[in-house]
């Protein structure tokens, strides 16, 4: 029997190295700790970030690298904005300040409503994704989890559908749909009567009920999903109106 050739050769145990690589300490210099877990994030919001000094440094710490980084990516936002980005930085390798959790959940506790005024959506996404480590029940856990896979999903198929040549906001036509069968028998979707939207996306809006910590946050990612007209959920309910004006 031949054998069957493989997407990953090594299996999918051969991405775990690429899966690590990523992950080591964010070392630092005196003077680039973490604030202590009392700090006043008020005080924080009201700073503005200075300028990112171009060209960067030579000689940086991964942290000072790291802020450099994020002088540039939330130009126009606060020490706050930050402070919440380096500690999602921190909080995504294997070892990390031991206040790095303390102070990302009292952040999220105490100052919810500016970071989800004011946080750029990818790092709203990034601090679910964080939930799912570092949340405090097990509620926040799972949903995060969920909320970690569906984002990943999510950027995977948008990011391939970037190949058709077709803006994200133009959906396809219905009439070059190729017929050949799903991968690893799963059953086709219809555009007119498929309910896997709301099998996916129904469970995750009803267990940010049960996710004190993330809970409000998942929600309100999935309420801009719902706004955003260049996801696939927007193209299917397009393409799903031109097949009803047809039939």
């Amino acid at each position: 029997m031949t054998e069957p050739k493989l997407t990953f050769n090594d299996g999918i145990a051969g991405l775990l190295p690429q899966y690590q690589k990523r992950r080591a300490l964010l070392t630092h210099d005196p003077g680039q700790e973490l604030p202590p877990l009392d700090v006043d994030f008020k005080a924080l919001a009201a700073m503005p970030l200075p300028a990112q000094e171009l060209p960067r440094p030579e000689g940086l710490s991964r942290v000072a690298k790291k802020r450099h980084m994020l002088l540039d990516e939330l130009a126009g936002h606060s020490e706050l904005a930050l402070l919440h980005g380096l500690l999602i930085s921190h909080l995504r390798k294997h070892t990390y300040p031991d206040e790095a959790p303390t102070l990302f959940l009292r952040l999220w506790a105490e100052e919810e409503d500016w970071l989800l005024a004011n946080l750029p959506t990818r790092w709203l996404i990034s601090a679910v994704i964080t939930f799912a480590k570092f949340g405090e029940t097990e509620g926040d856990r799972m949903l995060a989890q969920s909320m970690n896979i569906f984002f990943s999903l999510m950027k995977i198929y948008e990011a391939e559908r970037c190949f058709s040549g077709l803006p994200a906001r133009k959906p396809f036509k219905i009439r070059d749909r190729n017929k050949s069968p799903l991968p690893m028998g799963m059953k086709d979707f219809s555009v007119l009567n498929g309910d896997l939207e709301a099998h996916l996306l129904a469970p995750l809006w009803r267990e940010a009920k049960h996710a004190p910590g993330c809970g409000r946050l998942a929600r309100h990612l999935l309420s801009l999903l719902n706004e955003d007209d260049g996801t696939v959920f927007r193209r299917f309910a397009l393409m799903r109106e031109t097949a009803a004006k047809t039939h």
